[in-house]
């Protein structure tokens, strides 16, 4: 299994504990690469393993794929080459899953304030921004999951827990970056309640036959998975 944009690992590991894969897991920061082999280490897992690459220099062939929360940073230019990428890297019956924040109301552009202060270069996509890369890549779209809410609860609980901690945030960095942070938590909380911030998640396939018909099965596995539908 590969994870594109591992982040700091957590993902990884989940995976190979539950499923007992091999995961590995690719990032292009120095940090989070030593953190997560740290941790690898210090919980024993020898199926996990990080490298600092670039997902386009990537080879070999996986039997799965995922990537969460970091194609917000792809850019749409580059949206082309990354599923150019998960065609090449994909097995002929592998699957691969991507999630990332979109917009429900269509293109639109990061608005200043973010881009300077919280996800310089980031923008959520539209579907329709999406879609025809996929496309053009020759991969089944599969499934389709649109979180219309989830993240807006997400952002809630996070506002929710910063706002008690504010002595220890501010202690930690400083009061300026306490209320920045805050703005920021409050701005995604109403955008993803209110306007057109949306989660999607997209499965994709080489071969149309690669998976059920039906989309049960995922109900299924989950019931056995730690913290699955219950």
């Amino acid at each position: 299994m590969l994870d594109i944009g591992c982040g700091w690992g957590g993902l990884a590991r989940y995976l190979h504990k539950v499923s007992g894969a091999h995961v590995t897991g690719i990032t292009l920061s120095e940090e989070q690469l030593k953190y997560a082999r740290a941790e690898a280490v210090r919980q024993g897992l020898t199926g996990v393993d990080y490298q600092l690459i670039d997902y386009r220099q990537m080879t070999g062939q996986f039997d799965r794929i995922v990537s969460v929360g970091m194609f917000e940073h792809v850019g749409l230019p580059h949206y082309q080459p990354f599923f150019d990428t998960v065609e090449r890297l994909l097995a002929t019956d592998g699957v691969a899953l991507l999630q990332s924040i979109a917009r429900a109301d269509g293109p639109g552009a990061t608005d200043p304030w973010t881009a300077k202060y919280i996800f310089p270069g980031g923008y959520s996509p539209a579907l329709s921004q999406i879609v025809p890369a996929v496309e053009r890549a020759w991969l089944w779209i599969t499934d389709i999951e649109v979180l219309r809410l989830h993240y807006a609860y997400t952002l809630k609980a996070w506002y929710d827990r910063c706002a008690v901690q504010e002595d220890a945030i501010t202690a930690l960095y400083d009061a300026r970056f306490y209320r920045m942070w805050m703005f920021y938590l409050a701005a995604a909380w109403c955008a993803f309640a209110n306007d057109g911030h949306m989660n999607v998640q997209i499965q994709m396939t080489k071969r149309r036959d690669a998976l059920p018909p039906s989309r049960d099965y995922m109900r299924d596995v989950e019931k056995g998975l730690p913290g699955g539908a219950p």
